[in-house]
């Protein structure tokens, strides 16, 4: 019997797909309902991403160590909310509730930016700082947690590039979309459309869990189980793993070093550019030229290289990149190094270390994967973005020039790099896990 038109057109794209980007026939309707997800959430994030950071240099560039306390305090504050949601409701309900919340929030800030005085516009640009800065981690943590509940190892190892491509494209349409509107309308109308983005990453979310839980039984289940255990069993994780450990102190000195470039950027930025919405359309470029090369390396390397050679030796690109380029900005702290620096350090965090990094979580159980993965994803996140301040902010105090203040980056990047190494032996030495379709697989306790 031969096939109609119609029928060998989508075997021609199946075995296309397949052949460009290792996506099996029945991966691809999760793969595109995750694509989505992940797009509306970095959408979300990157419509006000330079909003918070041009409030951040309006309220001081001095104060930004400030805000880094204050973003901790807010996440240890959050954190244990959350786990008790995770603990007590099943995946559904927990992720309406956090996604809805934030959605919330927006509305709130919009109207507080819309009645409240002038006089106190830089008092609610702090806050709003602080939120955001809670929000980035939380809401995108949130999203590869369902991720690693939804796709085994093997998977996650071909399909997160391209899945982080979704996001990727996310971010570059929220950053284009704020540097054009922002001079038309202003703020307020932007933190409408995050929230409304919000709203369309859960509806992505639903589609997506009750297609695997329609096509697999051990999904069904999973899609009505309630996690349970301690709101506190996500630190406490950390604390017992040495696997996890590791993780979070790969993350640790990731921030730290992230904290020294963004301040050092502005700095340069509040001196050589004065005009607030100029430095706003300044910083949405910035994530456009990220996000754009990003896009390339995601859909073109990704999957390849963590597929071939393997989730250790793409975990050691960033910490080698950022030898690399502390060791130079120490010999000459210009802007044109110091931007070149961020984008290809996020450029190699979005497209290879945060898929590799992701990996990492799915062998193990749900608890660890909504508990311990958020602690570290938020508290352990936040807590390296304030060692990175105030050490940056004591080196400054003590006369340091930014030459210097880049070198002693050099040496925290020489221990991130020895983590990387140690933590990518480790994830090597784990069982292997099948691949077939998309399913949770539990109890593998590194």
């Amino acid at each position: 019997m031969g096939t109609t038109p119609d029928g060998g057109a989508g075997q021609a794209r199946a075995q296309l797909l397949h052949r460009l980007f290792s996506v099996k026939r029945e991966e691809r309707r999760p793969l595109i309902l995750s694509f989505v997800y992940f797009f509306c959430v970095l959408a979300a994030y990157y419509v006000l991403r330079p909003i918070r950071d041009e409030m951040g240099v309006a309220g001081g560039v001095n104060h930004l160590p400030w805000l880094f306390l204050g973003t901790l305090s807010a996440t240890l504050l959050v954190g244990p909310l959350f786990a008790r949601l995770v603990a007590r409701l099943p995946r559904r309900r927990f992720v309406a509730w956090a996604y809805r919340g934030l959605a919330v929030c927006l509305i709130g800030f919009a109207l507080a930016l819309e009645i409240l005085p002038a006089s106190t516009q830089v008092w609610t640009g702090r806050v709003f700082f602080v939120w955001l800065s809670v929000f980035a981690v939380f809401a995108v943590s949130l999203f590869w947690a369902v991720m690693a509940d939804v796709f085994q190892a093997a998977q996650a190892r071909r399909l997160y590039g391209l899945i982080g491509a979704g996001g990727t494209l996310g971010g570059l349409a929220g950053g284009l979309l704020t540097g054009w509107l922002v001079q038309l309308v202003g703020t307020i109308p932007l933190l409408l459309v995050s929230a409304l983005l919000l709203e369309a990453a859960l509806r992505a979310m639903y589609a997506l869990s009750g297609h695997v839980a329609g096509r697999d039984g051990a999904q069904a289940r999973i899609e009505r189980e309630i996690i349970g255990g301690s709101a506190w069993a996500g630190m406490s994780g950390v604390l017992r793993s040495r696997y996890l450990f590791a993780i979070a102190l790969f993350m640790l000195l990731f921030t730290w070093g992230s904290a020294f470039l963004y301040l050092l950027q502005a700095e340069i930025v509040a001196r050589e550019i004065a005009d607030r919405a100029a430095r706003t359309a300044y910083f949405a470029r910035v994530d456009v030229w990220v996000n754009a090369l990003t896009l390339v390396v995601q859909l073109l390397l990704t999957g390849r290289l963590i597929e071939r050679v393997g989730v250790g030796a793409v975990l050691v690109f960033l910490p080698l990149l950022s030898l690399a380029g502390f060791a130079a900005l120490a010999t000459a702290p210009v802007l044109s190094l110091v931007i070149l620096l961020q984008v290809l350090r996020r450029t190699g965090d979005f497209a290879l270390s945060r898929p590799a990094r992701e990996v990492l979580y799915v062998p193990l159980s749900r608890e660890e994967k909504y508990k311990a993965k958020n602690f570290i994803d938020t508290f352990v996140f936040r807590f390296g973005d304030q060692l990175g301040a105030w050490s940056h902010a004591a080196l400054a105090a003590a006369g340091l020039s930014l030459g210097a203040i880049a070198a002693a980056a050099v040496p925290l990047s020489a221990a991130w790099l020895a983590v990387a190494v140690w933590l990518g032996r480790r994830h090597a030495a784990l069982a292997p896990v099948p691949a077939s379709t998309p399913c949770i697989h539990e109890g593998v306790r590194p």
